[in-house]
């Protein structure tokens, strides 16, 4: 698999890897491994990624990493599109979001984002698609995703910072886009 460290805000590690032969869950464990054996130190062969056991039905399980068995405390969140994933990794109390999607959307896509956009109708389609991704990846980074409306967040004017009026979070936003593909990255402050 092809893959690229993409630049990243202090504190994160982002990388973008494709490869059509190869399934989803293995193009994600094998970015994760990759950037968590670069953070720690390590062999990638000493790094086990697995996901962590649902807790009840509809319970999105997370990706956890080990290393000689225990767990390495660290956030990972990913995010696939056709043959692409996204992975990025930081301290648990970040709160992460991604969104990943192609430049040329199909009619689908377009029709959703229009239904569900802010933007008056005549937009253009980089305008669309840049407040498109931001949008999902706040959704993504509050952790309810499709519980909660997209018409229902919001963005400051220049697409900097994203929100969800009925929580007292605000994200950064982050376009870490490459080549052909639309990355956005949302994220929380540390805690001090």
């Amino acid at each position: 698999m092809q893959s690229v460290l993409l630049d990243a805000p202090a504190g994160i590690t982002v990388r973008l890897g494709w490869d059509p032969k190869l399934p989803e869950h293995d193009r994600k464990r094998a970015l994760a491994r990759e950037i968590v054996a670069a953070q720690l130190g390590v062999d990638e062969r000493a790094v086990r990624i697995e996901r962590e056991a649902p807790r009840d039905f509809g319970f999105h399980t997370h990706l956890i990493a080990e290393v000689e068995g225990k767990e390495v405390p660290l956030h990972i969140r990913n995010a696939n599109f056709r043959a692409a994933t996204v992975v990025a990794v930081a301290d648990p109390a970040v709160p992460l979001g991604l969104d990943l999607r192609d430049a040329h959307p199909d009619d689908a896509t377009l029709h959703e984002m229009q239904r569900h956009s802010h933007l008056l109708e005549d937009a253009d389609l980089g305008k669309r698609l840049a407040h498109w991704t931001r949008v999902q990846a706040v959704r993504d980074a509050d952790g309810r995703g499709a519980r909660v409306a997209a018409d229902h967040v919001r963005l400051d004017s220049p697409l900097t910072k994203g929100w969800i009026p009925d929580r007292r979070v605000y994200y950064q936003l982050a376009d870490l886009s490459r080549d052909s593909w639309i990355i956005t990255l949302a994220y929380g402050a540390a805690p001090v």
